[in-house]
């Protein structure tokens, strides 16, 4: 098994071979949508749980996600139509189960979906080698029982994992995962078997960071979006970028937040060399294009 800290070999983007997008685009530009579900008794396996407040039943913290369920990830839903938005969604499993609706809805628009885990109270790290392959083959079947679609991603279960992560994900035929939010670009991730790539992901550009924990409004949300975009695109213009947005939707599906999701996602999509895809299409073409490109310069470069 591969030391984790030795998984990505150091490469600065400076110097990178260049990497042009399709249609010469600038700006790989993908929007996240964490649909999860929130148990109401989780289990309690002595990892603690995130966001602690009360012993459990934490009814704060379910009611708040089952509003996303109920009424924000529908709200959520007409600026992303409207602007013609395929997304990538970071997906609690159990959310097809309980809510077959939103699986038919997410199904008619043809989105992509990497693994945010079973619940978003279940973690990785109390895990040993056999539950996480386990993990692993429960989700992609899930998903492909319910979809149709093959699962190829990962962003952990609340950002859990184990030292493993990477080489089981990748021995169960997955080709990328988003936890290491640490580029502007794919990068490589050093398995024992196949090929795997970190997508970028972010927390900076991720509603649940800006709204909710450091009590910013969607007028901020929407001015760093727009920022960050702007950044990228001059950059991309040398060789692209990979932009996401994470979005929640009982946070972003708020009614007095959702028109700055229209008005990002209007400012956006009005520029030209934007290809806007999924991080399953994004992992694909790097792979394709420019992974043994990119490993052959990093080994160069770390001797």
């Amino acid at each position: 098994m591969a030391e984790a800290e030795n998984r990505v070999d150091y490469s600065p983007i400076i110097e990178r071979p260049p990497i042009k997008w399709p249609n010469d685009a600038r700006v790989a530009f993908w929007i996240s949508p964490n649909v999860e579900h929130y148990e109401y008794m989780p289990e309690n396996e002595g990892v603690r749980n995130p966001w602690p407040r009360t012993p459990y039943p934490d009814v704060q913290q379910y009611s708040y996600r089952d509003y996303g369920n109920r009424v924000g990830f529908w709200r959520m839903l007409e600026p992303l139509d409207k602007h013609g938005i395929k997304c990538c969604v970071s997906l609690n499993m159990a959310v097809l189960e309980h809510f077959p609706e939103i699986g038919e809805a997410m199904v008619q628009r043809d989105y992509d979906y990497m693994s945010h885990g079973i619940y978003n109270t279940r973690y990785l790290y109390t895990h040993d080698e056999d539950q996480e392959r386990e993990f692993y083959r429960d989700t992609i079947e899930t998903l492909r029982l319910h979809t149709g679609k093959q699962l190829k991603g990962m962003l952990g279960p609340a950002i859990s994992g184990t030292v493993r992560t990477p080489d089981l994900m990748a021995e169960a035929g997955l080709i990328y995962h988003t936890d290491w939010m640490h580029d502007d670009q794919p990068v490589p991730i050093k398995v024992n078997s196949g090929k795997l790539v970190s997508v970028p992901y972010s927390i900076e550009l991720n509603d649940s960071t800006v709204l909710r924990d450091n009590h910013y409004e969607g007028d901020y949300f929407a001015y760093i979006c727009k920022a960050q975009f702007d950044q990228l695109y001059r950059e991309g213009a040398g060789s692209g970028r990979v932009m996401c947005i994470a979005l929640h939707p009982f946070l972003i599906g708020q009614p007095h937040r959702i028109k700055y999701l229209d008005e990002i996602l209007g400012y956006i999509m009005s520029h030209d060399g934007v290809w806007q895809t999924t991080a399953d299409e994004i992992a694909e073409y790097y792979i394709a294009n420019y992974y043994d490109e990119a490993v052959a310069h990093a080994q160069q470069l770390n001797g």
